[in-house]
């Protein structure tokens, strides 16, 4: 018995040290879930020994860009967490959730000159951008030289390395694309009458960047088309408040239409995603990466309309899982949705076809081996 004490003991021990700044929910969005499914990974967790610390300093969504005393007191106690976590044990690697621009990349700052005291690895995984119109600030570049220098990076889709390029060699970038767990569809959750009207779906929180007002526009289009439908928007209030939104909805003349249900989890989410003919995300948000809300409608089957932006393209390939449409575009993602109420066989195709590519490339199995693989390959 104490033979194989020893024996786990000296096996734990062997084992390559990381600590993890990451985000954490609350609040929900693509970068704390990501960091959710790392910190409750066996995979991941069985391969090294892990230590977490949550970086997100804000606790709802709009308070997300706001400076506060109880954030400035949140930093020091990360701040302190770090450093508590080092003088105990240096690690092997420090995995990175960085925060690119505003003043969340200035906080992450402070954390990456206490890891350069200690001189410790670093790899840099990015859920964000905006670095190339960032650095034409000139304390902004030299912050960007300090934080790149000598460290490597993750970026979710090759396209995405323009941000960077100024920065980081090329061999120094692995890419991770997200994925997500998988959902399998519950028969309880299908019970709509047979002569429901057409659903789209908006599910994020409201950010005029996001495309609320484009689609609230595309859906007044389709309104003075004749065409029957309803569009639901599920998420968190942004710099567009219920208020505002109603406001909108009420002077396009779409009450009946165009609904705001607020936020939605678990099977109340599902339902949503289960009982729309498509998804809809016409963003133009600048720090838009890889938004995984359009993972989770591939997997329940939807066909996505989406933009030019980030790494959406490697998602949605127009015309064959979804449509993506210019930027700010109303006409355009009209036009499309019209197509899909028409042809229903064509939005069936394109939703079996975004399944497909979900289960080929993005389910949470595929992320958990394809960042373990990088991370064993970054602590050499």
């Amino acid at each position: 018995m104490n033979s194989n004490l020893r024996h786990i003991k000296t096996m734990h021990s062997k084992r390559k040290d990381i600590i993890y700044l990451l985000h954490l929910p609350p609040p929900v969005h693509g970068s704390s879930i990501v960091g959710e499914f790392i910190k409750e990974s066996l995979l991941i967790n069985n391969a090294f020994h892990c230590r977490y610390i949550n970086l997100l300093m804000s606790r709802y969504v709009n308070e997300t860009g706001k400076t506060s005393l109880a954030k400035m007191f949140r930093l020091v106690i990360i701040w302190f967490d770090l450093l508590g976590k080092l003088l105990h044990r240096k690690p092997d690697l420090c995995y990175f959730a960085l925060s690119t621009t505003s003043a969340a990349f200035y906080k992450d700052c402070i954390l990456v000159g206490l890891l350069r005291i200690f001189n410790v690895k670093i790899i840099y995984h990015l859920h964000n951008k905006g670095i190339r119109q960032s650095q034409k600030r000139k304390i902004n570049d030299l912050l960007y030289r300090f934080v790149f220098k000598n460290s490597s990076v993750i970026l979710l889709s090759e396209r995405l390395y323009l941000d960077v390029e100024k920065y980081v060699l090329p061999w120094k970038v692995y890419y991770c694309p997200n994925g997500i767990k998988d959902y399998q569809v519950e028969t309880e959750l299908l019970s709509l009458p047979g002569d429901k009207p057409f659903r789209i779906l908006f599910l994020s929180n409201l950010f005029e960047s996001k495309g609320v007002y484009d689609l609230i526009e595309a859906c007044a289009i389709l309104k003075e088309k004749g065409y029957s439908f309803v569009c639901n928007f599920i998420g968190g209030e942004g710099d567009i408040d219920e208020e505002q939104f109603n406001d909108c909805v009420r002077q396009k003349m779409l009450t009946e239409q165009v609904k705001y249900l607020g936020k939605r989890f678990g099977k109340l989410k599902e339902m949503a995603y289960e009982q729309a003919d498509v998804f809809v995300l016409p963003t133009y948000y600048p720090n838009e990466c890889f938004p995984l809300v359009i993972l989770e409608a591939m997997q329940h089957s939807l066909p996505v309309i989406s933009t030019f932006e980030g790494g959406i393209p490697d998602m949605v390939k127009d015309g064959i899982n979804g449509f993506l449409i210019p930027q700010r575009n109303a006409a355009a993602l009209a036009e499309r949705l019209e197509l899909l109420i028409r042809y229903p066989q064509l939005r069936k195709q394109m939703g079996l076809d975004g399944r497909r590519s979900y289960e080929n490339n993005f389910t949470l199995g595929i992320f958990e081996h394809r960042l373990l693989a990088i991370l064993q390959d970054a602590i050499k």
